[in-house]
């Protein structure tokens, strides 16, 4: 894997706009023969940051990539940050790549708090072909709010108590590479993410954010509560999660067995944590690969 990675131009980018006014930057890259696959990714990252891991379906497939409202090349949403309205975008999102590209089956391939969003969407809609989604936050079954709530809280709280302003791109390379969390990502990542997640601060001074901590905070916050709304029997498509390793530190579920999903044709990647696309990128497309040859979606 390269030290340093370099999105590609999009062969064809625009904006798409969501019910209630928000604006959000649709990417396309890849294969345009090859079978149509919509990525996004997980709370306070953003798609581009994915590269390692989506580079690696361009060959084969036609990939939308799109960031989450108020995160990457968004504008931040004023006042409709949460996961209501993530859901809501994924369906805005794939109506408007239909609207341009026409209709096509689609494959959904989402991380963490945008697979959660497309879970809660494709309840009520027949949006997707198939779901591959990686560490998605599922509450297994005849599991509890209490159960599942800590984790949020702990997400929420470290989020709270980080800077958000930094003089340059390098100083938050320089932190990821210090951060225990991201200890296992390739080389290249920290810069990758530093380039991805920060924009030029409004007032001149450094770069910010591109998603405000309070807003990444507050999906924490809501978190637990959509997830519990997530009825795996009520998907319309299939789903195959996979998941970071559960005995590892920083694995979403540490600790829970998450083979009691059936529902989800659960699998997960050995000696990665909540981060495996961007630790183990290669395993992780190849799982991804191997899942839609079996559906005949690749």
């Amino acid at each position: 894997m390269p030290d340093r990675y370099t999105v590609p131009e999009p062969s064809a980018a625009f904006d798409a706009t969501m019910a209630d006014g928000a604006v959000i930057k649709v990417r396309r890259h890849g294969n345009p023969d090859g079978p149509r696959m919509v990525l996004s990714h997980g709370n306070g990252q953003s798609a581009d940051g994915y590269y390692p891991f989506w580079s690696l379906l361009t060959d084969r497939f036609d990939v939308f990539v799109y960031d989450l409202r108020s995160h990457g090349q968004n504008a931040v949403a004023p006042e409709s940050h949460n996961i209501g309205a993530l859901a809501a975008d994924c369906g805005g999102v794939l109506q408007a790549i239909a609207g341009r590209f026409g209709e096509q089956p689609v494959i959904g391939v989402f991380h963490s708090l945008s697979a959660l969003a497309a879970m809660l969407h494709a309840q009520e809609a027949d949006a997707f072909s198939t779901l591959v989604l990686f560490d998605p936050p599922i509450c297994k079954p005849g599991g509890t709010t209490e159960e599942m709530a800590p984790r949020f809280e702990r997400g929420a709280a470290g989020t709270r108590r980080r800077p958000d302003r930094f003089e340059s791109r390098e100083a938050l390379a320089e932190s990821l590479r210090r951060n225990p969390m991201y200890r296992l990502v390739q080389p290249g990542v920290p810069d990758l993410l530093a380039e991805t997640v920060l924009r030029p601060a409004a007032d001149g001074d450094g770069f910010e954010l591109a998603c405000p901590k309070e807003y990444e905070a507050r999906a924490y916050d809501d978190a637990v509560r959509f997830a519990m709304q997530v009825d795996l029997a009520a998907l319309r498509c299939p789903v195959k999660a996979i998941g970071s390793d559960p005995t590892t530190p920083f694995s979403f579920f540490p600790g829970v067995d998450l083979g009691e999903l059936i529902e989800a044709n659960y699998d997960f990647v050995p000696d990665t944590t909540h981060f495996l696309q961007l630790e183990e990128p290669e395993e992780c497309a190849r799982v991804t690969i191997e899942f839609l040859e079996e559906l005949g979606f690749a």
